[in-house]
């Protein structure tokens, strides 16, 4: 009898080695052949411009093409569960959603996945503020002027979001409940679509991740007034932070790379050491400041964990607001 337990340990520590090895020799060719970047947000969204950029440059360091792969809808929900719901041998890697992540837990019902569940969390690679713009036809220039011209036209301004449960809806909404001011909040399917009606006119103002927005700033299409990082900051030069009009206020994103759970750990250690390779040099750091963005690189706990806390916060803020489950 000692002798079969003996055997059957032996067979169990054989096979976890056999295993093991697997995993080593699937990372040493990996990658092998094009990656799919599943991306839950529309083209020209914040998260769609930054996972072009890092997936440009991972692509060139892993000497494969990395297949961008829109799938918007749900508020990034979608995208997320499509991810999810893949192969988890690395070939398929998702940009987060951080509203998808955070609030869409506590907005819909028969949520297709738990964020803390299904998902490795693999790098970060950026974090960012959010811009408060206004269409060039606003006569305002400041954060306080907005506010003002806010109040006195009570209810009869648009804003913009990406659709309820957004950065944008979240960011834009605390926005008003500090300024003590209310505006229409006109929900649009992605972060394009709500940018691009402001420069249109459609509505006059949006709070959305700087990178959603720096390119029309600079343009002239739209007016820049402030934005949500504590202080200023070299990448936003000529931008106050909101906080010296309205003190204490800020709000920060990041942006990261999730896998389906049950990537080989060694694939996922290649990937993220590869990303922060990538993020931290200087033609990256130069295409983030462009978008007003600035590199951000972790270990995958600590990736967890930011995402752990946005959770409970939005969670708090969901009900603030009054959002219902859909």
């Amino acid at each position: 009898m000692a002798g079969a337990n003996l055997l059957s340990i032996a067979l169990v520590l054989t096979a976890a080695s056999a295993g093991i090895a697997c995993a080593a020799d699937a990372a040493r060719d990996y990658p092998s052949r094009p990656i799919r970047l599943v991306m839950p947000n529309a083209p020209g969204s914040s998260a769609d411009t930054l996972g072009r950029i890092v997936a440009l440059r991972l692509g060139e360091a892993f000497r494969q093409q990395i297949v961008v792969d829109n799938r918007a809808g749900a508020g990034g929900s979608l995208g997320l569960e499509i991810g999810k719901n893949a192969i988890p041998d690395g070939y398929t890697i998702i940009t987060t959603s951080i509203s998808a992540l955070t609030v869409s837990p506590h907005i819909r019902r028969n949520l297709g996945y738990d964020p803390m569940k299904d998902f490795e969390y693999v790098a970060m690679y950026s974090r960012q503020g959010a811009v408060l713009v206004v269409n060039p036809g606003v006569p305002v220039k400041s954060v306080k002027e907005l506010i003002d011209y806010a109040r006195a036209r009570e209810g009869k301004l648009n804003m913009a979001s990406a659709g309820p449960g957004s950065t944008s809806h979240f960011s834009g909404t605390s926005f008003m409940m500090a300024g003590g001011f209310s505006s229409v909040h006109v929900p649009y399917k992605g972060g394009g679509p709500s940018v691009a009606a402001v420069a249109a006119g459609e509505s006059q103002w949006t709070l959305p991740p700087s990178a959603a927005v720096m390119t029309l700033v600079r343009a002239g299409r739209l007016r820049a007034l402030g934005h949500t990082l504590p202080q200023r900051t070299p990448l936003l030069p000529d931008i106050p932070p909101i906080a010296e009009s309205l003190p204490g206020f800020k709000h920060v994103t990041f942006s990261g790379l999730l896998a389906p759970r049950g990537v080989p750990r060694p694939i996922l250690d290649k990937i993220r050491a590869n990303v922060d390779r990538v993020v931290n040099t200087p033609e990256m750091r130069e295409q983030f400041a462009l978008q007003g963005v600035e590199p951000a690189t972790g270990t995958s706990d600590e990736f967890r964990r930011a995402v752990q806390e946005e959770l409970i916060e939005a969670g708090k803020l969901v009900k603030v607001i009054g959002l219902k489950a859909e």
